[in-house]
């Protein structure tokens, strides 16, 4: 009787199960024919083989090794390795780094404390936004030749990836709204829980907990967002924003690569290349993004316009304080008291019933106006050398040319000079007095301003028309009287 290849699988699969007797019988084969199959598979068995191991090179004071595993688990192994070598110079060298990391990765894998576990969450459309800042200083990017130290404010929807990107310049409860309000417009719609690290515009500490502010649970109860939060110290809690973030950063160096350039004419054009990069994104989940839409909330009729009120007093140096940042005033109002009212995006001063300026609200720095005190620092030119707000009196990159300009010059009076530029730019404009400079910075001339004064002048010359007055003959005027009396 032939036996198949068919048969002789079925006897194996059912030795493992049955006796020889029932297997050989299931099989369709005598018992004899099983028996010599199953000898045959036994004899075809490879023997077990064992790892070599080999001895431990740091046996004679692993004793002092795991010593200091225990007391200090996370030691480096090698900061083991160095301080055997410099104790033990003759049995040990710091070139058994990798057979010392080896010994302790095995001996941590057998004796060492359980680690974290992460969860992976299974992410539903239309339950969860998250936001968070990411720090953009490794990037290298400058704003028409400027560095430009900034952040980007990042919100995603962790089951679609929407997202959206705002520069900013601080972690504050104003970047956060903001960012927060930017990006819900955007997609038209609200998720039913926003997400954030434990960052300060958001929580406060209570006790040995961290709590949301007020300030920020008014923000969401206004959209009809709960808020939530990580835990402290477990950024992984808001992993999906977290990972986005690397991958968005990955996606802008490599389109600065391509570009061959990290500099850009102004904040503009450099969001406008950011919003490129993440419109391409977001181009790419559309499928999920259109499916998650369908589970959003609706947005609110009005967006949340929290307004602060608040009495400040101009100081001798002509400015105020508005939480926390510096804002310069006209020096006319030194000494006296204003009602600030504090908007989103702007701030409103009052004195009395009465609106004396509006001022764009920053997020940090300080907003100083030369307008305001450049008439002052003419008559105390020595001042300006150290003024705490120097860096502030360069309206752009012409005025900081001329003053490098002045100062490499002979001239000893170079401080004056420039403040004398400063007052030529309220006086007729800013944009003239800089498109004059770089004239002359261009054909080699210093921009002083004697010089500046002539080419105005001289340019007022050659547009000024000439206004021909003619005399009215006094008797026409007679006549056309007597016609209305007749009249």
């Amino acid at each position: 009787m032939t036996i198949n290849k068919k048969q002789v699988i079925k006897l194996m699969i059912e030795l493992n199960t049955n006796t020889l007797q029932k297997a050989a019988l299931k099989a369709g084969i005598s018992e004899k024919t099983a028996r010599k199959y199953r000898k045959q598979a036994l004899s075809d068995k490879k023997p077990e083989t064992f790892p070599r191991v080999n001895p431990n090179p740091f046996e004679a004071h692993w004793h002092e090794v795991v010593e200091m595993l225990e007391r200090a688990p996370e030691i480096q192994a090698l900061t083991i390795i160095t301080y055997l070598a410099e104790k033990y110079p003759k049995l040990y060298k710091i070139n058994q780094k990798r057979s010392m990391q080896r010994r302790v990765k095995a001996w941590r894998a057998e004796n060492g404390s359980n680690k974290s576990v992460i969860f992976r969450q299974h992410l539903s459309p239309g339950r969860q936004s998250q936001s968070d800042w990411t720090h953009m200083g490794d990037l290298k990017i400058t704003i028409n030749g400027q560095k430009f130290d900034h952040l980007l404010f990042h919100f995603m929807l962790p089951y679609s990836g929407f997202e959206t990107v705002m520069i900013c310049q601080s972690e504050s409860f104003e970047t956060l709204t903001r960012g927060f309000e930017q990006a819900v417009l955007q997609l038209g719609g609200l998720a039913y829980e926003h997400r954030t690290d434990n960052l300060t515009a958001a929580t406060q500490k209570m006790g040995n907990d961290r709590v949301f502010t007020q300030r920020w649970m008014e923000f969401l109860k206004h959209y009809g967002v709960q808020p939530s939060r990580n835990n402290p110290g477990v950024s992984h809690e808001n992993g999906s924003i977290e990972k986005s973030h690397h991958i968005l950063k990955t996606a802008i160096t490599q389109h600065l690569i391509l570009r061959q350039s990290h500099d850009f004419k102004n904040l503009e054009d450099y969001q406008y290349f950011i919003d490129k990069i993440k419109n391409k994104r977001n181009f790419a989940r559309l499928e999920k993004i259109a499916e998650e839409m369908k589970t959003l909330r609706s947005l609110p009729d009005k967006q949340f316009n929290e307004a602060i009120i608040l009495s400040v007093r101009v100081s001798p140096s002509s400015t105020i304080q508005i939480l926390g940042i510096t804002y310069s005033v006209p020096s006319r109002l030194i000494g006296a008291w204003l009602k600030a009212i504090v908007l989103r995006y702007e701030i409103i001063l009052m004195y009395g019933n009465k609106k004396l300026l509006s001022l764009p609200r920053l997020e940090a720095g300080a907003l100083i106006d030369y307008r305001h005190i450049i008439d002052s620092l003419l008559r105390k030119p020595g001042a300006f050398e150290s003024y705490q707000y120097r860096s502030y009196l360069y309206p752009n990159i012409s005025f900081r040319k001329a003053y490098d300009a002045l100062q490499s010059s002979a001239l000893t009076s170079y401080n004056k000079r420039y403040l004398e530029l400063l007052h030529l730019a309220k006086m007729y404009g800013e944009e003239q007095i800089s498109l004059i400079i770089d004239c002359l910075l261009e054909a080699a001339e210093l921009p002083i301003k004697a010089t500046i004064l002539l080419i105005i002048e001289e340019k007022a010359a050659s547009t000024a028309q000439t206004v021909k007055v003619v005399q009215p003959n006094l008797q026409d005027y007679d006549q056309l009287h007597q016609f209305r009396e007749i009249a």
